[in-house]
């Protein structure tokens, strides 16, 4: 499967600042994330820490083989939505596992603010993901992280793309859009 990338990624690892947390929602959602369980197909629920042990365990099973470290967020169109944070981990060419977390259900007035909290949780756990997994795995590993937008040029989210873009990059991370952006639109969406 060929993965076509928004025309404004890079790579992450010529970030020299990524990874930082400075802004205070971020820092919000980071305490969030921590306390909220996780769900797998296999076992739930589970503890971030007991997510990166299966992760861990899932990449030590074939250390040789690439892999994608997604993070993705979805919601329904409702008055009041759960967030639903996806992270997947995909063996290129060897299946995957991933895991989904919900948060409450809170009401946005406009779209742009609930895409905005969806990119915002997607970058949160996508860096506390990266962060852990690079404790526990060093360099033995090859992986990229990616963030999947659920944005995309047909549709009202087109008016988003270039900001949700922006600050899945200014952390670092790739950004993928929709029809590429599988880890928000399927995955995510499944649990929604």
């Amino acid at each position: 499967m060929n993965i076509i990338r928004h025309p404004k990624t890079f790579s992450p690892r010529s970030s020299k600042n990524a990874g930082t947390l400075a802004c205070p929602v971020f820092l919000l959602y980071k305490k969030r994330i921590g306390m909220t369980p996780f769900f797998s197909q296999q076992k739930s629920p589970l503890t971030l820490e007991e997510v990166i042990d299966e992760v861990t365990l899932f990449v030590e099973g074939a250390p040789e083989r690439m892999y994608h470290i997604i993070v993705g967020s979805d919601s329904r169109s409702a008055h009041e939505v759960e967030l639903v944070t996806a992270i997947t981990v995909w063996r290129v060419g060897n299946g995957a596992i991933h895991f989904w977390t919900k948060t409450e259900p809170r009401a946005f007035a406009q779209l742009r603010d609930r895409i905005y909290a969806e990119v915002i949780r997607s970058i949160t756990l996508a860096q506390e993901v990266r962060s852990r997994l690079r404790d526990r795995l060093h360099e033995k590993i090859s992986w990229d992280d990616q963030i999947h937008i659920d944005v995309g040029e047909k549709g009202p989210t087109r008016e988003f793309i270039d900001t949700a873009v922006g600050m899945v990059r200014g952390y670092g991370f790739e950004a993928f859009i929709k029809p590429q952006s599988f880890g928000a639109s399927v995955v995510a969406d499944r649990h929604t």
